[in-house]
């Protein structure tokens, strides 16, 4: 599906009650806020402006609709009544001329019917708003899905680790390499970074980082900005945890290579502009000592392209 530049969507809802429409409002805003041309009839529509050229221009020139299928809103659309049945009409048309069209995006939203969406959407896919305890998972969900970002970014596909090879330790390259990825978006790591060439790779998709890991000492590493999708590395100074960092754009990106110790926490920004952070475990060094080399950390990666972790 082609989606411009700036995704332009329109808001479809029903007016329930004053409190669901500054709720729809505050969800505009944000929207708003993260890059999105939204319109809305709050913004949009002057009174005595003329409702059904609205409703029309809104519903046809946008790369997205977001349906607010509050109960009240389904019983409407069922119906065919008021503005809420205008827009059904117009966009049943739509679905016509093209079953298949991901344009419309069901948003349940107070809503504990049985079924949450009208019956025109019934086969669409929907994001749930309806736990308040969830909202920002649900809200993640959204903007990624306006902006084209999967939400689980599929991992690059590799090599059968079965396809015969004139390389005797092909198969156990091909088998090992799991152990040095974690797909995950946060998580807990320990490994022998004298293996590997000290490479470790975490996420995936737009939001994946390759960690080059050097040996220092017992209780402190090189990490390295060397990977091809690693723009900055930085220290956090002062950062006990990843709810302190309330900006990590702010750190130093201008050295190739940082040395934390055990405790601290480093910053990455890849090159796709997400930032991750890393706070340094236990750390071994074979040339001093320990009996093999390992560093174990944790880590998480901003999944909203924030530079926040609060």
């Amino acid at each position: 599906m082609f989606m411009s530049l700036v995704p332009k969507c329109f808001i479809s809802y029903s007016h329930d009650n004053e409190d669901h429409k500054e709720w729809v409002l505050n969800l505009a805003s944000r929207l708003v806020e993260n890059g999105v041309n939204v319109i809305l009839d709050q913004w949009n529509l002057s009174l005595g402006g003329d409702l059904p050229s609205f409703m029309e221009g809104g519903l046809t020139e946008v790369d997205r609709v977001i349906c607010i299928c509050s109960k009240i809103y389904v019983a409407k659309a069922n119906a065919g009544s008021g503005g809420v049945g205008y827009e059904k009409m117009i966009l049943t048309s739509e679905l016509m001329h093209n079953m298949n069209s991901e344009k419309i995006i069901p948003l349940i939203k107070s809503n504990n019917e049985p079924k949450v969406t009208p019956i025109f959407l019934q086969t669409k896919r929907y994001i749930d708003f309806r736990n308040e305890t969830e909202y920002e998972k649900s809200y993640s969900e959204l903007i990624k899905e306006i902006h084209g970002e999967s939400i689980k970014a599929r991992p690059a596909l590799g090599k059968n680790p079965f396809e015969k090879s004139e390389s005797p330790i092909a198969s156990s390259i091909a088998s090992s390499a799991s152990q040095y990825s974690n797909p995950n978006f946060s998580g807990e790591v320990e490994f022998d970074y004298a293996n590997n060439n000290g490479r470790y790779m975490i996420g995936s998709g737009s939001m994946q980082f390759e960690l080059a890991f050097s040996g220092a000492s017992n209780g402190s590493i090189h990490i390295l900005n060397d990977p091809a999708n690693i723009e900055g590395i930085a220290l956090a100074h002062d950062a006990k945890s990843f709810s302190e960092i309330k900006d990590a754009s702010k750190f130093d990106y201008t050295s190739r290579l940082r040395t934390p110790h055990t405790g601290e926490i480093v910053t990455l920004v890849n090159q796709n502009g997400f930032f991750a952070a890393i706070k340094l475990g236990e750390i071994k060094a074979r040339s001093h000592g320990a009996k093999r080399s390992s560093v174990s950390f944790e880590y998480v990666i901003n999944q909203e392209k924030k530079t926040s972790f609060v």
